[in-house]
């Protein structure tokens, strides 16, 4: 099998953006102009081709990012439609860090909402070149030169419009195209025709500012152009495209369309833009990694002569294949049959299969190459994250930091057959989604899993009954709440105990001091003269991991604490790991109860936006749920609140705000940080919890 389109004219994008801007419209709409779809699948009707779960078909909304290929104008674009909703935000993350490039797309009306700009903030931090997509710009109150000036102040970003829209509102007809100075407008009302051709008289003026304005962002970064634009001499279509590709690669600027995808408007020039803006694989640069035999940094290039190395970005489920691992394939080429070194976990495996994914469709295909995208059976001890590459010439890339969930709930199996049942489900769900934890309760013995929101644990239940058979009682939902200490203590541990042949010795003597927020545990060893051996230094760190796990106030897990191992004594015959893990612990929990330890609850930004006649009403709600209001907009009688609410507070929001407002407001919410507990709330908490325990 060889390659069937070069390394240079193929493109790895993501479509992203809020909830209900419309990716999955648009992404059903590039695969009908490709040739993929012979049918527009619509999410309203529950036909979408890249919404291919039962659960996301019911809602409407995007869960799992789904993967496909489509061909335009000689190009291979390998396309990941992504969720919109916060708490699938792990799902946008592993998507982006083996993507290329990315579309941004922003409701005309909302402009840059909640998630758009923490999908943004993800794309920052990976340095990923974007073009944007102004969508929904027939719909009532939609406003493209609102949303430009939103990117720039909320997103920090560089717009530079390729387009401006020929009407708004009911009015919208078309596109001008700023590079050649020509017109899109749509001669009917589902947009399948369309004129490509001079711009409307009462547009010209416009047009000529905008085009003139683009020039000038360009010549900001572009010694040709600017040239050219003082000398005033003609500056080509061409000219402009090249350079705008050039600054888009380097994320200097962001070339932006506009367009009405429900409408089929303004998709065909977005797949234009893809090609001409967007970087292929060897525009980007080399894959950086670590070589694990020698801890030294190593690059691969771009290329199938490359040695081959591949990023294992997301692990599913497949009913019919079984276990499916996507991998991006950085460098070299992958057969079917090939053996991998694994790593991340130093084991080797076989290939089984290979497919390339259409959403849930497959295709085997013989051999993948540098750049693509697949899907691979046969793999069993691999996690997302993980580096796989030709054993011979190792390297392992930079894996994915995961946050951690704030919401958990008990769950039962109503049947001994259930039993078996869930706990292989569970670890099959636990494998596809990092942000997804089981656990058990130590003092009730109940099964504990854990997510990212009340969605997020809702479709798991879902899945459970619905893909696994699982039939199951679910407890209310209850917050991942943490512990911390304020004050600085030194404490002395020591695990010492004499049975008849070899004993068990340990002693440490350790300070405890509270780490910055968000820094976590940070161990620090400060032994001197061999006090205590090389050997026995891990232990006493993993010893406090372990009491961290419960603390001592309510039994939920410590968070950012810094500890010095200062001082401590051993014993040449019954020291041991064990023994020296054991005394940390104690140290820890005698520590804990001298440092003053408070209770740490997850506290939300939540984002309502409401009716303006409503605004007084459902910001007394906030207020009565302990929220702090940081920022009220109004533009348009629609009033935006942003604020900050504890997540134990915001238990059953969505009915009270959909009462309060006839239905007609919606918010999202996602994590921003923990904070201490008011003190008569920590108490109660405590009381309840030490309640039940001895009950």
């Amino acid at each position: 099998m060889t390659r069937q389109v070069s390394l240079k004219h193929t493109r790895n994008i993501g479509i992203t953006a809020h909830i209900d801007a419309g990716k999955t419209t648009t992404t059903e709409r590039i695969l009908y102009y490709t040739g993929k779809s012979y049918k527009i699948g619509e999410v309203h009707e529950g036909t979408a081709v890249m919404d291919w779960m039962v659960q996301e078909q019911e809602r409407g909304i995007t869960i799992t990012s789904a993967a496909t290929t489509a061909f335009w104008k000689n190009h291979r674009i390998n396309i990941i439609d992504t969720p919109g909703h916060v708490d699938f935000t792990v799902e946008v993350e592993r998507s982006l860090r083996v993507l290329d490039g990315m579309i941004g797309l922003f409701c005309g009306v909302g402009g840059v909402e909640p998630q758009s700009e923490t999908v943004w903030r993800q794309a920052d931090k990976y340095n990923i070149p974007r073009i944007a997509f102004i969508n929904k710009m027939d719909r009532s109150g939609a406003d493209f030169n609102y949303v430009i000036e939103m990117m720039k102040s909320r997103l920090n970003a560089n717009p530079v419009p390729v387009q401006i829209p020929v009407g708004r509102e009911d009015t919208f007809r078309g596109m001008i195209d700023l590079i050649n100075m020509k017109a899109y407008i749509y001669k009917d009302e589902m947009g399948i025709k369309f004129d490509y051709t001079d711009i409307p008289s009462d547009m010209l003026q416009t047009a000529k500012n905008a085009r003139m304005e683009l020039i000038e962002n360009i010549a900001n970064y572009n010694d040709d152009i600017l040239h050219k634009y003082v000398e005033n001499i003609e500056i080509k279509p061409d000219e402009i495209k090249k350079a705008l590709r050039v600054l888009t690669i380097e994320v200097k600027a962001i070339p932006v369309l506009c367009g009405a995808s429900f409408k089929n408007k303004g998709v065909q020039p977005l797949l234009d833009a893809v090609v001409d803006y967007l970087p292929s694989p060897p525009d980007m640069p080399a894959a950086k990694g670590i070589n694990p035999q020698t801890g030294k940094e190593e690059t691969r290039k771009i290329s199938d002569d490359e040695p081959f190395s591949g990023y294992i970005f997301k692990i599913m489920t497949d009913p019919f294949v079984g276990r499916l691992t996507y991998c991006r394939i950085y460098s070299g080429k992958l057969p079917a049959g090939m053996q991998v070194l694994n790593t991340t976990e130093n084991n080797t495996e076989r290939i089984g299969r290979l497919l390339l994914m259409h959403a849930n469709h497959r295709e085997e295909i013989s051999e993948a190459y540098c750049g693509d995208i697949v899907a691979i059976i046969g793999l069993k001890k691999v996690s997302t994250g993980d580096t796989i590459c030709d054993a011979r010439h190792p390297i392992r890339y930079e894996t994915i930091s995961f946050p951690e969930p704030v919401l958990s709930i008990a769950i039962e199996p109503k049947t001994k057959i259930d039993l078996d049942k869930l706990n292989k489900a569970l670890n099959k769900l636990a494998e596809e989604d990092p942000t997804f934890k089981v656990g058990t309760d130590s003092e009730t013995g109940q099964t504990i899993i854990a997510g990212m929101g009340e969605l997020h644990l809702e479709i798991i239940v879902d899945r459970l009954l619905r893909e696994f058979g699982v039939d199951a009682n679910v407890g209310r939902p209850q917050v991942s709440y943490r512990e911390t200490i304020t004050k600085t203590v030194q404490v002395e541990g020591k695990y010492i105990r004499q049975s008849g042949g070899k004993g068990q010795y340990g002693h440490v003597i350790m300070k405890f001091e509270p780490n910055e927020y968000g820094k976590g545990f940070l161990f620090e060893d400060k032994i001197k003269s061999g006090a205590i051996p090389k050997e026995f230094i891990k232990p006493v760190e993993q010893g406090v991991k372990d009491a961290m796990q419960t603390g001592e106030l309510a039994g939920y897990p410590v968070i950012d604490v810094k500890a010095t191992l200062l001082d401590g004594t051993y014993h040449d015959v019954d020291s041991s790991e064990l023994a020296f893990r054991i005394a940390a612990s104690k140290a820890f929990r005698e520590a804990t109860l001298k440092s003053s330890p408070i209770l740490m609850e997850p506290v939300m930004e939540v984002e309502s936006v409401t009716p303006e006649e409503s605004m007084g009403e459902v910001i007394g709600d906030l207020n009565s749920r302990r929220g702090k209001i940081h920022e009220i907009n109004t533009r348009n009688k629609v009033t935006t609140i942003k604020a900050e609410v504890p997540l134990a507070n915001m238990f059953g929001y969505a009915t009270d705000l959909r009462s309060k407002t006839q239905g007609r407001a919606t918010f999202t919410m996602q994590f921003k940080k923990y904070e201490p507990v008011p003190e008569s709330i920590a108490n109660e908490i405590i009381r309840k919890v030490k309640g039940a325990v001895a009950v």
